[in-house]
This record gives structure tokens, sequence and C-alpha cells, in this order.
């Protein structure tokens, strides 16, 4: 490991590690614009110049200068200083400096690095140069005049997202960034380019000019497009969110959100549930809480109580939905929606064991019945990180585009009973083999899919100690995890439900509701499949108006806060549970969130505090023979996956642009 001074202070960084590495290890701030820890080095700004000696007389960048032994660097010399007021001096050549009109103002790092590390003024009198604007899809808004050229949105294309359609043209002083044959990117983390984007080249279109960032107030939060959990932070003015960004956290969502996560936000306020309505000579009209109660009260149930949980809910919600079912003498439970039945006597075999983390750590991985790009991005960018280490994918499936190469074995479940040979030459030589099990495969293949746990051995003690689970499940709803550790899981799946005299759907907008056939009350935010069959419709809150505890798809309990005020009469979904049970005549006992949260930790131990929850590998027995074709994954449309996305306009518009192929006209056109 070297050593190494830094402005005195004597540091050791590890084999391989840079310069700029060192100068942060040793407190100092480096400018920077180019460089990005979590992407390839290029070394093309050269904001990050120091003085080192030994060496040239001369700064060198530190981004791309590994740090060796009884190297000296001087990060505050008089050459450092000045090498970098000319380098900045270079970068506002042609930049437009129109702050004061700019989306990134504020929290641009040009504008910061100008301030703190340039001359002040300039000795260039030419002619600025201008960029046309280049056309990058419904995410991504372009003033290219403002470009730098530091080819991060280039190097996250070609490396995170792995949809190589932005790249240089011409060179020199007439080098552009565009997409290719300046088409809209397709990626799903195409916004991420907004957040690198050090200038304000690349800003985000559907939040162009809506705030400036001094005016927000910002929550810290758990998205709920998916399973993954991403951390993020809304930005919210007055009663309206405006931003949602990624939070940095490594063991999740790295510092990447998808498109969905960030720009389903405009859906919050569409289509909203705002007043109770129930449902009179077959057509559905407002009325009063007590009006809707009294409708639900009236039901002679019998005990015939169910509860079906939709793919966004929070644990809170579905802990007094099977508090209330319980006490009114019903036991089916639901969170499948969509039909899925697979065994959940043992949580393990349907957790990703593995650890979304873990993922990069796989030396052969093996995919069944999984469209990963789209049913869990962030867990796929970890599987191009692992095959970047030398990882082998093999898929079942029908062949599509995971953004990176897969051996496509075929799409028969029959596969999993008898593997190609280079299949179990592969994960026989892995020291961390990896099997990612999806919905499309799960309920005719979850037996034959645990038998490979057993026959590559993907269960084991790694040599230096550690445990290692490499059989996986990936989930694709907020609420799915929760779920099961709540016991959302009735042996038929949703057809038990069916005869149900009395059924609360808890924000469930995907099931077939022609097959439950009692009286339905729907509990949610917006307007979609679920209130239009229900019988009564009471009006909750989305995600950014509660605070509540989600569990992700590898087990992990994340806790996100209450963000912006739910519009007209809406109410949090546990108060208006615990409401109804009053007037039902069995009174749940807790009065608040924290009494709510300690009756729950007694019920489900695992959701007691935020965490990794730890489930022991107890797979159950299953039949191991499986067969027939896959045909087809369960996410048609990654854009409109729940009733907050078909609300987005910004979603309506990706789906149609990017999945449907339709075109816009744009400007005069």
């Amino acid at each position: 490991m070297p050593k190494l001074k830094v402005d005195g202070i004597e540091v050791e960084v590890p084999q391989g590690a840079t310069v700029l590495q060192a100068c942060e290890a040793a407190g100092k701030e480096i400018p920077r614009f180019c460089y990005h820890e979590r992407l390839s080095i290029a070394g093309n700004c050269r904001m990050c110049l120091v003085e080192v000696k030994p060496g040239p007389p001369k700064p060198q960048a530190s981004c791309a200068l590994p740090a060796a032994d009884n190297q000296e660097v001087f990060t505050t010399s008089a050459m450092t200083k000045h090498a970098r007021e000319g380098i900045m001096e270079f970068l506002l050549i042609n930049h437009p400096l129109d702050c004061p009109i700019c989306d990134q103002g504020g929290e641009c790092d040009l504008q910061d690095q100008a301030m703190a590390y340039g001359r002040g003024s300039s000795r260039y009198d030419e002619n600025k140069r201008a960029v046309t604007e280049k056309y990058m899809g419904p995410i991504v808004k372009t003033i290219m005049t403002r470009c730098i050229q530091c080819t991060r949105c280039i190097r996250f294309a070609e490396e995170v997202a792995g949809v190589e359609e932005i790249g240089a043209i011409y060179r020199g002083e007439d080098m552009q960034i565009t997409s290719y044959l300046e088409q809209a990117v397709t990626s799903e983390l195409s916004g991420n380019v907004v957040d690198l984007c050090p200038v304000g080249a690349l800003t985000s279109k559907p939040y162009a000019f809506e705030a400036r960032p001094w005016e927000l107030k910002k929550t810290l939060t758990i998205d709920v497009m998916d399973a993954v959990g991403t951390n993020v932070r809304l930005d919210s003015r007055g009663r309206q969110v405006l931003r949602c960004i990624p939070r940095v956290n490594e063991d999740v969502n790295e510092e990447w959100a998808t498109d969905k996560t960030r720009h389903a936000i405009d859906g919050l306020v569409r289509r909203r549930l705002d007043k109770p309505y129930v449902r009179v000579d077959g057509k559905l009209r407002a009325a009063s809480w007590d009006e809707a109660f009294a409708a639900i009260a009236g039901v002679d149930h019998g005990g015939g109580v169910a509860a079906l949980a939709g793919d966004l809910v929070d644990c809170e919600t579905m802990y007094a939905a099977k508090a209330l079912v319980h006490a009114l003498g019903g036991t089916l439970l639901e969170g499948r929606q969509t039909g899925m039945a697979y065994d959940t006597s043992s949580l393990a075999a349907v957790n990703f064991n593995t650890t979304i983390a873990g993922t990069e750590r796989a030396d052969a991985i093996l995919l069944v019945g999984t469209d990963l790009r789209h049913e869990a991005p962030l867990v796929n960018t970890r599987v191009r990180k692992a095959i970047k280490k030398g990882a082998k994918v093999f898929a079942i499936g029908p062949e599509t585009d995971l953004t990176y190469r897969a051996d496509w074995l075929g799409d028969d479940l029959s596969l999993l009973g008898a593997l190609p040979e280079r299949v179990v030459e592969a994960f026989g030589n892995a020291k961390t083999p990896m099997v990612i099990v999806g919905g499309a495969a799960l309920k005719a293949g979850h037996g034959a899919a645990l038998a490979l746990a057993e026959s590559l051995n993907l269960v084991r003690t790694l040599e230096d100690g550690s445990a290692w689970n490499g059989f996986n499940v990936v989930h694709m709803a907020a609420s799915r995890m929760g779920g099961l550790v709540l016991g959302y899981a009735a042996k038929g799946g949703i057809a038990d439900l069916a005869d149900a005299k009395l059924t609360f759907l808890l924000g469930a907008d995907e099931a077939d509701f022609t097959k439950l056939t009692g009286f339905k009350v729907y509990i949610g935010h917006h307007g979609d499949r679920g209130a239009a069959a229900a019988d009564v419709v009471l009006p909750g809150v989305a995600y950014a108006e509660k605070s509540g505890t989600w569990m992700n798809l590898e087990g992990r309990v994340q806790r996100g806060e209450r963000a912006v005020f739910a519009p007209g009469d809406a109410r949090e979904d546990w108060t208006i549970l615990r409401a109804l049970s009053a007037k039902m005549g069995v009174v749940l006992p807790f009065d608040t969130l924290e009494e709510l949260r300690a009756a729950m930790a007694l019920d489900a131990p695992a959701l007691a505090a935020p965490g990794l929850a730890s489930f022991a590998w107890s797979p159950p027995a299953l039949p191991a023979a499986a067969s027939g074709s896959i045909g087809s994954y369960p996410i048609k449309d990654f854009y409109l996956t729940n009733p907050i996305c078909r609300a987005s306009p910004t979603m309506q518009q990706c789906s149609a642009e990017l999945v449907h192929r339709d075109t816009y006209a744009q400007a005069a056109e």
C-alpha cells in the first residue's frame, strides 16, 4: 500500500488508488468535472491538476495519476492555483454564462468551482460557439451550448446503463455530445445523466423551470415503483412533489434511480381520490365518511372477510387490515394480486438471499424467467458489474435485451432439471454461484428452481468463512416481501378470495376483479381499476404523503417520511381502518402510528426496526419436476405498472415513445 504526503499530511492508500483519492483521504478537496467514482477515468477536463514531486515541473491530473510511495503532493501551491485558474478560463470560453435561466443554477458544479477556483475575469473576447440542441427523449432536456465535454453521460450510458446511445461527434472545438441519430435514449436509467452532468447541458425535461433548489422542502423516503427500495429524496413546494432524486445507499441503489422512480411523481396530483364514494344503482356517488362506513358496516359477511394488498402498500396499512380482518372473523389475506401462487412456508425460499450488493461478487449467474432489466433495473446494473469482473451469465426464458450478453438456453422450464453441460461445468467451477428466479417461472417452477440450490451447491461457506446463499427470487412489488412476512399469501392465491363476502382492496389495481364476487371496499389514492370495480371507495394517501415501512426484495426494512399532505378528504390508510373498526364494533388496539408499529413488531419481529432481516434457509419440499414454456415476462410496459405511473403524463409519453415507438412532433414540426 503506497504511502505519500499530501500538503505535508502522510496518508496510506490501497494499491491502485489515484493521487486524487489520496488527496481526499487526506481531507483535501480536489475540484473535478470529468472524474466520477463510479465511472472509468477519462482525464479530459484537467480541473484536478496538482503539483507532484518527484516529477516533471508542471501540474499533473490527479485523477489519472497512480499514487506511489514517497510522492509529495501539493494541492494549494502557486503552480496548482495558477493551473486551475487557467483551466477554468478555458472551460468558460464558450460557456454561455446563463445562470439566471439555467435549471442547474444553485446546484451546479461549474458555478461552484468557478467561484472557488476561477480568476474572476477572462482574457477572451472572441464570439462564443453555439451548438444546436439534441433530442434525447421525454426525460432529458438538452442545452448543448453549455456542454464542457466531460463525457460523464457517455461513460454512464456505456458502463452502467449498458445502452450505448450517447456519444461524441467531430473533434476539437467542434466536438458535440449527442444521442445516436439524435433519437430518444431508450435506457430506463437515462435520467441519471442529469445528476451526473456537472453543468446545465443535460437537465430534467419534466422539471424544467419549475423551481429553484432553495425553494424546496427536502424529505427522505423510499421509492415504491419496484421492489428494490431505492432510497430517494422528495423535493416539494406547498402540497406538490416537484422532484424525486436518489440518495446514496451502497447496499441498495448506490446513487442511481430509474426514470420511473424519478418522474412518476407528476402522477401524484392527477386522477386522485379526494372523497369517499358509494355505489348506488350501479354507479359510484360521492358520499360522506359516515355514509361510506355505514354501507360497509351493513354488509352481512358472516366472517367471510378478506384483504387484498396492492403493489405500493406500506407494512403499517397491511398490518392494520390484517388486524381488522381477524377481528371480523376472517382469515383470508393475499398480496399477489395478479394470480401468483407459490409456496411461502419458508421466506428464505422467496427472498433475494445474495443481497443486491452481493450480486457483484457472483462469478456464475443463471437467470430463470426474469427480464431483470425491467423487473429490477438496479439489480441488473449489479449483474453488469459482476460480468466486468468475469462472471458468466446464462438465462432461461424468451430472449430479450438485458443490456449485456447472456447465454440463452431456451424457454422451457424442463431445462431446470437438465441443464446443459457447459452450465453445470461453469457452476461447478464457480466460487460464488447465483440463481435468480423471476415471476414468469416462480409459479410453475418454484420447486425445480429450489432443487438447483442443492444440485448446484448454491448455499455454501466460502473460503473466508462467510456464508453464501446463491438462491434468489426477484419480486416486482414494493409491498411483496413485507406482505409475505405479514402472512399475505393465501394457499391458493387470489382464487381463495373469490367467495369472500367482504373484501378490502388495499390499493389493489392489477387484479381480475370479476373473480371477486363479494362486497368490495377500495382503500387507495387513485381512481384506477380498483376504484372502478369497488362498491365503496375510501380515499387513502400515496407513498409521498405518509410515514411508512417497506421491505425490499432482499428483506431489507426501510422507512420513509411524509413529504406532502394528501388532497381533499383523503386520510392515511391505517387511520381509515382504525376508524372503520370502531364503526364495525371491533375497535383495533392502537391509536397512533407508534402504537401500531409496536403491535406490528410483536406480530412480525422482522419488521420491528430498519435493517436487513435474516431468514433461515429451510426450503420447503416441493416437486422438482417442471415443464412448459415460460411464454412471456410479467412486465409488458415498464413505464405503466401502477396507478401513479398511469396517471403520470411523463410516464405516458415514455410508454408511447420508448415502448410503443410512437413519434412526437418537435417545436414547429
